[in-house]
């Protein structure tokens, strides 16, 4: 597992190889604690500056050491990675861990005394310890510290998630998402941060989002879309509820794009739905899929958009 999970972290998984590790995190809190625990070591080796005379074969024999004294014991360290940059990374973490032993590993510390909720392949509701409720998509996951509410609301999320505010203006409520952050009192509305950006929709209330040293208010129904490596922020007004998909179970499009609306299906249904042509994904869409199964659903797409339909073995391609 620790060979997918180094070119998950280098962006060189395929679609199969993302999908197993993506499941695989959701599987338990064991895993998500030992990838976030994984990925922290590579984030902070990114920022440390290594000097040149570090012995690179010692740390990597000390980062064995260090990784196999972990509690759960469920992760095999494999000692035998043979790809060249892979084992490049290997040695960028090793080094990273060693000077964390030297300095004190405070980021793993801090993940173990979090709270983490998974939700695998079903939409989990969960009420946090301030009675707000979050939903939470399939294959998303939501983190917190152990004293959550007692001086900050503070949590973690990773995949997408519709959050119930309950309301406290002494203790704003936060969510980071990578390097924004959400910031409320008692509102409710969506976020989704995918390979492409993070994507905040506001139902109820005022929403401040940030990035860096910028950041802007929303109002109900707009939305926000901040793509990767971009720090604009220009909020649009919002009339598609597609985005409810996963908690009322209809697909409301309003104007909705093609591609927009393959992606939901493909979360809510567990398929590989891929648009071959860019432009037919701008398509646009105005209907309502309440009990339809994805057969149906696919035949409406096909007629009301003059596109073709095609399945080969575990996918669906649209012409």
């Amino acid at each position: 597992m620790d060979e997918i999970l180094v070119k998950y972290l280098l962006g060189e998984t395929s679609e199969k190889e993302e999908q197993q590790v993506k499941l695989w995190i959701a599987e338990s809190v064991d895993n998500e604690k030992y990838y976030m625990h994984f990925k922290i070591i590579w984030d902070e080796s990114r920022k440390l500056e290594l000097s040149s005379h570090v012995d690179e074969n010692a740390a990597w024999q000390r980062f064995q050491t260090f990784l196999s004294k972990k509690d759960s014991g469920k992760v095999e360290i494999n000692h035998s990675v043979k790809d060249s940059k892979a084992r490049s990374f290997f040695l960028r973490i090793a080094v990273a861990a060693c000077l964390f032993l030297t300095i004190g590993i405070a980021s793993y510390f801090y993940i173990t005394s979090n709270t983490t909720i998974s939700a695998g392949d079903q939409v989990l509701i969960k009420t946090l310890p301030d009675n707000s409720v979050i939903t939470l998509n399939k294959n998303s996951t939501l983190s917190y510290k152990k004293s959550f509410n007692e001086k900050d609301r503070l949590v973690r999320l990773s995949g997408e998630a519709f959050f119930n505010v309950a309301p406290n203006k002494q203790k704003p409520f936060e969510i980071k998402v990578g390097n924004v952050i959400v910031t409320v009192v008692g509102t409710s509305f969506n976020i989704k941060a995918d390979e492409e950006g993070t994507e905040v929709i506001v139902e109820t209330g005022i929403v401040t989002v940030q990035i860096k040293n910028k950041s802007t208010k929303m109002l109900p129904h707009q939305k926000i879309f901040i793509g990767k490596g971009s720090e604009e922020l220009v909020v649009e007004p919002n009339q598609d509820e597609l985005y409810n998909y996963y908690r009322t179970n209809e697909f409301i499009c309003n104007n909705t794009p093609l591609s927009q609306l393959v992606d939901a299906l493909n979360k809510n249904y567990n398929v590989h739905i891929k648009i071959l042509n860019p432009e037919a994904g701008k398509l646009r869409l105005t209907t309502r899929f309440s009990k339809e199964n994805l057969d149906d659903i696919l035949k409406i797409i096909s007629g009301t958009l003059d596109v073709k339909i095609e399945h080969k073995k575990n996918e669906i391609f649209i012409k």
